[in-house]
């Protein structure tokens, strides 16, 4: 990955992140999503908390009000106002940070890392919860190969050590004619063929 390349990719994951609340139907809230036993508001509550524990193991500032990994599935008032806030702090957060960087402090168990494997696991949780959210409420997918290859690149170096924690689930075996995206969702313990309505 190019130098500054981790910047674009992180722009774009939160934009797909945000396009694919924004898309969520008034009725679509509480709709199952491919992440097990969580619905589109708790896929949110979720995306928003971990967005904001990057921003604050950067610069510091709220960390989340919840624990994200035990989301209430309630949220009053205004759905995408704490996503808005979060995605902001976040972006500003990666703004002030070196592209060179080789300690970024982050909220994962391996600490700092490099600035490009730091943003891109950013980036990673930001995109692979827009795809959820987008699927879970019958949008379109947000992500594209061009995206997916480098979000793959560093989920290989910083999943399987996430996933006792429970961040992700185990890997999905797939075809040879699984294509960048499919193999990244997979990775990530997801159905890449996964549809609204399925449970």
């Amino acid at each position: 990955m190019a130098a500054t390349q981790w910047r674009t990719v992180l722009e774009e994951a939160h934009h797909a992140l945000r396009t694919a609340v924004e898309g969520v139907p008034s009725d679509g809230w509480d709709q199952p999503t491919p992440c097990e036993r969580w619905t589109v508001t708790q896929v949110l509550q979720h995306a928003t908390g971990d967005q904001l524990a990057f921003a604050a193991a950067i610069v510091g500032g709220p960390a989340p009000t919840e624990d994200p990994f035990a989301p209430s599935g309630r949220i009053e008032g205004d759905k995408l106002a704490d996503l808005r806030t979060a995605l902001d702090a976040s972006a500003q957060a990666w703004a002030g940070v070196a592209d060179g960087d080789p300690q970024v402090p982050t909220p994962l168990p391996q600490g700092k890392l490099p600035a490009p494997v730091a943003a891109v696991a950013c980036a990673l949780d930001a995109a692979v919860h827009a795809w959820d959210i987008a699927v879970a409420t019958g949008q379109p997918s947000p992500l594209g190969a061009d995206l997916a290859r480098p979000l793959l690149a560093v989920a290989r170096q910083i999943v399987e050590p996430l996933r006792a924690y429970g961040a992700y689930a185990p890997a999905i075996t797939t075809g040879p004619e699984a294509d960048d995206l499919g193999t990244l969702l997979a990775y990530l313990g997801r159905d890449p063929r996964w549809a609204a309505g399925q449970r």
